[in-house]
């Protein structure tokens, strides 16, 4: 059998990116064996993230073949974790051609390496992923991300003693403990009044993030006031059929509508837009003093039961440190509505094009047809991505929103 034929039937099992932030993953547990066949969509293992602990479903087909990350292995993204081959002598073949392939000097140092090359094995550190000392020779492994807040932020990569990466790599989560001091900070250092604690990890993670979004995304607001009357009533009749909550019937509403508006769907790659088939809805669940967003996958195929359930499934196991779907929402949900807030504005969650701010129901005068009669309302507000949805689109969004929550009994027949 040639190494070609043999290549189309070994395909590795790689490190997955849950997320703009993630450079590594853990591996939690295997819920898989080798020899095992394994469908598209099944649970491989369990990863812990920056965030939080996540499902694994398996990108492909076929059978496990091998297992190269054991449990508590620290593995770079996009690096292969396991092997599904038809059987062991192939892949076998295929390990030792790769093993070759990279053994053998290049008789030009200007020539591109080949694919094979390029998919290293897990905890291998690339050409690309070191850093040299001019002043010493020596080279460090380090993530892109790593040398670039290095760049930054002026530090020596050999300061750092070692990188909690795979093989001893650095990565940007090592720098963020390294102090680097402007005037201004030394001047507030002599200000011993109040406490100092460090940011926790995941703390820091949401920062960055939510300042990248606010600072590149060019965010428009589209608000809506709902009469909320209907939607009070069916949350009270639904409660006990169902276990639903008022969010849940917001969620539904939000995925329908989803449906119908593909750009709210979408996500900018490059000069790309792709869209996404599902309404698959983020939730975000507020743990300690953090955020996590757990999401919903096909929200407009579900049933007011169906997405009550899954919803309160999801949400407890957010509160546990495992989140459903991470990286995988379209669209997110923020509700403070408990809390008696009647309005605010959410940052966009990337990649997604859209939040949803949710605020309280609450009692309010309501003038129709000229008479004054008491009632209840609800404030939406709608984050957008005006490089993905122009203001009409956004307002059109609102509109058909508005338009299910006003006659809830859509969404529990519909």
């Amino acid at each position: 059998m040639s190494q070609s034929t043999v290549a189309k039937s070994v395909v590795p099992l790689l490190m997955p990116e849950a997320g703009n932030s993630m450079e590594e993953g853990t591996i939690l547990q295997w819920s898989v064996s080798v020899g095992d066949q394994i469908a598209e969509g099944d649970i491989v293992c369990e990863i812990e993230t920056d965030k939080a602990a996540i499902e694994y479903e398996s990108p492909t087909a076929g059978r496990l073949a091998k297992i190269i990350a054991e449990e508590g292995d620290t593995i770079a993204v996009k690096e292969p974790i396991a092997y599904f081959a038809d059987n062991d002598a192939d892949l076998d073949q295929w390990l030792d051609g790769q093993a070759s392939t990279t053994s053998k000097p290049q008789s030009n140092s200007s020539a591109q390496p080949s694919a094979d090359i390029q998919q290293s094995t897990a905890g291998t550190p690339t050409p690309t992923s070191l850093e040299t000392s001019s002043e010493t020779g020596t080279r460090r492994a380090a993530s892109p991300a790593a040398r670039r807040m290095a760049r930054e932020q002026g530090i020596d990569l050999n300061s750092v003693s070692s990188g909690s990466g795979p093989a001893g790599r650095i990565v940007s989560t090592d720098l963020e403990d390294i102090e680097i001091h402007s005037p201004l900070e030394v001047a507030a250092a002599t200000d011993t009044s109040g406490t100092r604690q460090p940011l926790s990890k995941m703390r820091r993670t949401i920062g960055k993030r939510l300042q990248q979004s606010k600072q590149t995304i060019p965010h428009f607001y589209v608000r809506s006031t709902v009469r909320a009357d209907g939607l009070y009533a069916t949350y009270k009749q639904q409660a006990d059929a169902t276990g639903c909550t008022l969010n849940d019937l917001i969620v539904l509403a939000c995925g329908r509508t989803l449906a119908e508006f593909p750009a709210f769907r979408s996500r900018l790659d490059g000069d790309s837009l792709i869209e996404e088939p599902g309404s698959h809805v983020g939730i975000a669940v507020g743990i300690d003093d953090s955020l996590v967003v757990p999401v919903v996958l096909d929200v407009q195929k579900m049933s007011l039961g169906q997405l009550a359930s899954r919803t309160s499934q999801i949400v407890k196991d957010a509160r546990d440190g495992k989140v459903a779907g991470m990286g995988r929402g379209v669209f997110t949900i923020s509700n403070l509505g408990m809390f008696g807030v009647e309005e605010f504005s959410a940052i966009i969650n990337p990649p997604e094009a859209a939040i949803l701010a949710v605020a309280a129901v609450r009692e309010a005068v309501i003038v129709e047809n000229g008479w004054m009669r008491p009632g209840r309302v609800m404030t939406l507000n709608l984050s957008c991505d005006h490089r993905v949805v122009d203001g009409v689109a956004g307002a059109k969004f609102m509109a058909r929103l508005k338009e299910l929550l006003e006659a809830p009994e859509q969404l529990v027949t519909g």
